[in-house]
């Protein structure tokens, strides 16, 4: 698709409800552990000052990222967005989710994309999602939205 080419209300719904309905699982365990530190250190018993030590994540925030990695949000060149709407750090992160509409979801995407993606080689990068509260903030915008444009999840477990 062309930057300038944008996809009506109802094909972006249509587009991302499935992804964003199976991140929406996650979001209990996002909102309880935000602002924790959800990854700690393995240290070998017979280790000494040289061993290396391994990092060990929570069980959810593996799963969180296998599902993320899953969805079409994953987008690799998401520092293009980042430089064109000037964001720095998670504040700049924040402000940016805060005000983002249904025909923002590559940015919800991008900012995703990049915990997720440097994550893979940085492993602090995916604490530091839950920790911050990026994550929660995500998925919970991405449900927002979509439940606003389209009926509540809950209405649709109704019928």
């Amino acid at each position: 698709m062309f930057e300038n080419e944008k996809l009506t209300t109802g094909q972006l719904v249509a587009e991302y409800k499935g992804d964003v309905s199976a991140l929406m699982r996650y979001l209990p365990w996002l909102q309880s552990k935000s602002g924790e530190n959800v990854m700690s250190d393995y240290v070998p018993e017979h280790a000494t000052e040289r061993t290396m030590v391994i990092p060990t994540y929570d069980s959810n925030l593996l799963g969180f990222i296998k599902q993320a990695e899953q969805t079409r949000f994953i987008n690799r060149n998401y520092e293009y967005v980042y430089r064109k709407y000037v964001m720095r750090n998670a504040d700049d992160e924040m402000r940016m989710i805060a005000r983002a509409g249904i025909q923002d979801m590559t940015l919800l995407g991008a900012i995703l994309s990049k915990y997720v993606i440097k994550g893979r080689t940085k492993g602090l990068v995916w604490n530091e999602g839950v920790e911050n509260g990026v994550f929660y903030a995500l998925v919970m915008k991405m449900k927002e939205l979509i439940e606003f444009w389209d009926m509540p999840y809950s209405s649709m477990e109704e019928r």
